[in-house]
């Protein structure tokens, strides 16, 4: 088996801080907060030039977690919040890996493709976004070096 766990979802949003206090008050745990923009993110998500913050919010069992992002920059593409729950599409859901690469030529046979590059985050995670089926936009994270299986990009010091 691949898949060790799922690490999170992202949900985009407008207002990052009503957001916030939402997930707070249903129960989640904000982890971090940071500005997340230069070249290396554009390249795992095919968006070049973005300027986001984003606000990582922990289930009360520590085990899932929300990513909310709000977006600086580029402009908003379009505007899913209206739509009824039965409508087509997420943003993505992110597995962490054991073997990026292996996983990549897997899900490769099946159709999936690489949205734009695998990245090297800090020698901490190798990232990228594939599209699966019907489009549907996958990250995949494996985790490099010694870290604990517990350890966030969001609490490190930048």
């Amino acid at each position: 088996m691949t898949v060790k766990r799922m690490d999170n979802v992202g949900i985009v949003v407008e207002d990052i801080d009503a957001a916030i206090e939402f997930f707070t008050e249903l129960g989640l745990t904000l982890e971090g907060r940071m500005p997340i923009e230069g070249e290396w993110a554009g390249r795992v998500t095919g968006v070049r030039g973005q300027r986001v913050e984003i606000a990582m919010m922990r289930t009360p069992d520590g085990h899932g977690r929300v990513e909310l992002s709000r977006f600086d920059a580029p402009a908003i593409a379009s505007d899913h919040r209206a739509s009824p729950v039965n409508s087509l599409g997420y943003l993505r859901v992110m597995f962490t890996v054991e073997d990026i690469d292996d996983t990549l030529a897997r899900l490769s046979r099946l159709g999936a493709t690489v949205v734009d590059e695998v990245v090297n985050y800090e020698d901490i995670y190798r990232l990228c976004y594939i599209r699966g089926p019907e489009g549907i936009l996958i990250g995949l994270a494996q985790q490099l070096g010694q870290q604990t299986s517990r350890e966030n990009p969001m609490e490190r010091k930048h």
